[in-house]
């Protein structure tokens, strides 16, 4: 994994180089890019087997077989299928802070950053305040365009983000970037041309952005960088280009040579006319000794079939993402065998979790800092994201776990559990207040809540 770094001690956010964000932007679209475009290329089915050429009349068919968006999709999906729920550990309520995130459509950003660290490995998100409004919005930044400057000291603080937006000239032609520059206090906005160096000196123009620390954050899928399908394209490329065989032999297979024994077609001219007539009516007319037959060569489809299984099997294996179609993946198979299917699965969405939550504790922090200048008092270490993954669940199972554990394990931690439940604090707050209005009924039926009860007089019954 590359990192862009910047002398600790020569760092001032109010004097910052154009001529140092050229060349970090000029260091990215060389190095970092080139590799980002491919993965999404793959994403995308645009596979190298497109690109394939073969002899001029030889068949070519370039089969894509999509194996790359199958494991972004699926390992994205069972990461942040569901969305994330938060707790809080302090005093001060949350309620601010979860409506900040719903009017921002944190849900909707976290979905697209799953999506880019399954694909390249890593992705941005910009909190920043609405044009003409006081509410604040967070966006999901294309990695190809995005990256985080970093002190050179041992704990490689965060000093800068670097947003840049292509830009073409109509007239000219020429690309451009409206490059924006984020530090802990500041933004900067600046163009700059895609060939030379037009701008230099300082950024200019300083506009506060208010949110307390800088507003575009990075997520990492690991500790590298690696997305869930970059290592396995090689064993992609090799699927593609067996399944492209395996068509161009039937191809082949059909436009077999005829061979002709005792007898011929004639001339070059009348030859040509009964190849087409043979092509047309399927009909060939010969003499008594004489005999045709097709040139073909056999097809080991059998060893070829072992062949795609083994690399199918392969892909997988190593992506740890499971073939969900497969048919080990039977709908009767017990909990704990399922889990032991998808604890490959498992073992990198854990490892996907603990990197995103380090950027999700700086998202709160913003969000938090932000709402104290309302005189909203948050604190952003109490609150503690929860992730729950998408898979079917056992609901009668559950149920039954959580009646057998009520006593032994807090309400709220029991209600977790439970897949249909978004908000425990508030289901525990409206079961308190149904137990408090069927008691107020008893009390009432009972003449326990000081009223009397009416009498058979007032009941209108006779003496």
């Amino acid at each position: 994994m590359q990192v862009f770094t910047y002398p600790a001690e020569e760092y001032s956010e109010a004097n910052i180089d154009k001529r140092d964000i050229l060349k970090f932007i000029k260091w990215h679209r060389n190095t970092i890019v080139p590799e980002l475009d491919k993965k999404k290329q793959y994403y995308l089915g645009e596979h190298d087997i497109i690109r394939r050429r073969r002899k001029k009349g030889a068949p070519n068919i370039r089969a894509v077989c999509n194996h790359a968006k199958d494991i972004a999709d699926t390992a994205s999906s069972y990461f942040m299928g569901n969305p994330i729920t938060y707790n809080n550990t302090g005093d001060a309520k949350i309620e601010q802070l979860l409506e900040a995130f719903d009017a921002a459509s944190i849900d909707d950003v976290d979905s697209d950053n799953a999506l880019d660290l399954s694909i390249y490995g890593r992705c941005y998100d910009y909190v920043y305040v609405k044009k003409d409004e006081t509410t604040l919005s967070a966006k999901n930044l294309e990695p190809g365009y995005t990256f985080i400057v970093y002190d050179d000291t041992i704990e490689q603080q965060p000093l800068y983000g670097v947003y840049y937006f292509p830009q073409t000239d109509t007239d000219t032609q020429k690309t451009r970037y409206l490059v924006s520059v984020l530090t802990t206090q500041y933004k900067y906005v600046f163009t700059a041309e895609e060939e030379g160096e037009t701008a230099s000196g300082p950024c200019e123009n300083p506009e506060p952005h208010h949110m307390g620390d800088i507003p575009i954050t990075e997520y990492k899928n690991n500790k590298d960088c690696i997305g869930d399908f970059e290592q396995q394209i090689g064993l992609i490329d090799a699927y593609n280009t067996l399944m492209s065989d395996r068509v161009n032999d039937k191809e082949q297979f059909i436009d077999a040579l005829l061979i002709l024994y005792g007898a011929q077609l004639g001339d070059e001219e009348e030859a040509a006319k009964a190849a087409k007539a043979l092509r047309d009516l399927k009909l060939l007319e010969l003499p008594l000794d004489a005999k045709a037959e097709y040139l073909t060569r056999s097809l080991d489809e059998s060893g070829v079939e072992v062949l795609r299984k083994a690399l199918k099997e392969d892909i997988y294996t190593f992506s740890h993402v499971p073939n969900l179609t497969d048919e080990n993946f039977a709908a009767n198979a017990s909990g704990v065998a399922m889990g032991y299917k998808l604890l490959g699965l498992e073992m990198i969405t854990k490892i996907k979790t603990r990197y995103y939550k380090q950027g999700l504790r700086r998202r709160i922090k913003l969000f938090c800092s932000f709402l104290g200048l309302k005189q909203i008092a948050i604190e952003a270490g109490s609150i503690v994201p929860v992730f729950s993954r998408s898979l079917p669940q056992n609901l009668l199972e559950l149920a039954q776990i959580v009646a057998s554990l009520k006593g032994a394990v807090g309400q709220r931690t029991l209600l977790q559990l439970l897949p249909f439940v978004e908000d425990p604090e508030k289901e525990i707050e409206e079961v308190a207040k149904e137990n408090e209005e069927a008691v107020a009924r008893q009390k009432a039926a009972l003449g326990l809540d000081g009223n009397p009860l009416p009498d058979e007089s007032e009941a209108g019954v006779d003496g």
